[in-house]
């Protein structure tokens, strides 16, 4: 530690380190008493013939992604030591608080993700205190729009035949492995089967994670189909997809054999993915995670490409792929692990 009367400047590259490693969405829980039963009430749901908060008509993920970006202005003004327990729900949300704010967000993340960051807080805040006048934060949003720039994301692009043969290909890796022991086949087919059936069957990360057996994911006349109902997706109507046939032999032997492996002693759990931790339902952030995770993370990319091929039988040729719709022709590897990425480039 440096002497008290010793100034200490920081270069621009060490604090923008520093802001990265301690940057948080301050939880609900420690946010400012007013901000956080404002925020309650503004989530409150309708009864009948009782009025909800001013945020009852939002999904629970809309109000959730909003509670978390409003968590990240607070988690801000809190690094500053400017977070006032005392004061009036939202009114921390000023003029200078969101310049400065604006300013750490250009040193640390994108264009567009300012833009968000900003809309969205103004979104939460608009809940929190209905009365407010922010048209001056509409504003401010309005000149992010006109300046954010997407990233290009055209190096990640991978044809959907190419990641569905990198998920078979996983699946197969663990099934002809003699050294894996059954948890780590279990997980392995279980992540490769997350990664086919995403890109065959692209539905949100949310719906993924939220699949059940026998409630939206159905077996009629030996086939099986994702079904989910208006309230599960974004644009409140009902989708109905028959998985591939090609993925129905993976998705049975998963079913019968390695998804047992992975619930343990507790049947109880219809949910379909499970953790191979507790046997227990996946999150969204597991789901997330085993998917941008897939593999030992102590070995390179390169480590993990086999010298000698492997006996592949469930394996298809790429001619059978070809048969999937052209429309769905193009994934993004935005959250998929440098493992399957490499596995999908040398398919």
């Amino acid at each position: 530690m440096p002497p008290e009367d010793i100034t200490v400047i920081s270069t621009p590259q060490q604090t923008s380190s520093s802001i990265k490693a301690k940057v948080r969405s301050l939880p609900i829980e420690l946010w400012p008493d007013t901000d956080r039963q404002a925020w309650l009430s503004a989530r409150r749901p309708s009864e009948r013939l009782k009025r909800g908060g001013t945020g009852s008509h939002m999904k629970a993920i809309t109000l959730d992604d909003l509670a978390r970006r409003y968590g990240y202005f607070l988690d801000f003004m809190s690094r500053r030591a400017l977070l006032d327990a005392d004061t009036a729900a939202g009114a921390h949300v000023t003029s200078d608080n969101v310049d400065a704010y604006v300013a750490e967000l250009n040193r640390r993340v994108g264009s567009v993700t300012t833009y968000g960051s900003i809309y969205k807080l103004r979104r939460a805040c608009e809940l929190i205190d209905p009365a407010r006048d922010l048209s001056w934060l509409a504003e401010t949003d309005k000149d992010l729009a006109l300046v954010m720039r997407p990233r290009s994301k055209s190096d990640r692009w991978v044809l959907t035949e190419v990641l569905v043969e990198a998920g078979l290909t996983l699946i197969a890796e663990a099934e002809n492995s003699r050294k894996m022991s059954k948890l780590g086949k279990a997980r392995q087919v279980r992540n490769g089967l997350m990664v086919a059936m995403l890109a065959m069957h692209p539905i949100r990360l949310k719906n993924v994670a939220a699949l059940e057996i026998g409630r939206n994911l159905v077996e009629i006349k030996d086939s099986w189909w994702i079904v989910l109902s208006a309230s599960e997706t974004k644009e409140d109507r009902p989708d109905e997809r028959r998985i591939d046939d090609l993925l129905k032999p993976v998705l049975d032997r998963y079913l019968k054999k390695y998804r047992p492996w992975l619930a343990g002693a507790d049947k109880s759990t219809a949910a379909l993915w499970l953790s191979s931790n507790d046997g227990n339902s996946m999150t969204y952030d597991g789901v997330a995670r085993a998917i941008t995770e897939t593999g030992p993370p102590s070995a390179s990319p390169s480590a993990l490409i086999c010298s000698e091929p492997l006996p592949l039988p469930a394996l298809p040729s790429m001619a059978a792929l070809s048969r999937i719709s052209r429309a769905r022709c193009f994934i993004t590897l935005t959250t998929v692990s440098p493992r399957l990425t490499t596995i999908a480039h040398q398919a």
